[in-house]
């Protein structure tokens, strides 16, 4: 079974419907100061999707939305900025 398992798995999308909820942690550096954000992998699809297309890196991208957020927890300003870029289409 596990075999079946493991090329059901290499088949998938990057971020299926049925584990697209999986929160990963990424560490970055933000402005100088080592961070860790959370987020579920359809999130950080999205991003790396959105810096590549803005030819930026992750890194960069996360720092511009830190950069603006306010008083906002970080990883929820990204999961909103993903959406809006996806929106506002």
């Amino acid at each position: 079974m596990s075999r079946l398992i493991a090329a059901t798995a290499k088949t998938r999308k990057r971020t299926d419907p049925v584990d697209g909820d999986r929160v990963r942690k990424r560490s970055l550096t933000l402005s100088g100061h080592r961070t860790s954000v959370s987020l579920e992998d359809a999130f950080w699809d999205a991003l790396n999707d959105i810096a590549a297309e803005r030819g930026i890196s992750i890194t960069a991208l996360v720092n511009e939305v830190d950069e603006a957020r306010g008083v906002t927890a970080l990883s929820q300003s990204l999961r909103a900025y993903a959406l809006n870029w996806y929106r506002n289409r």
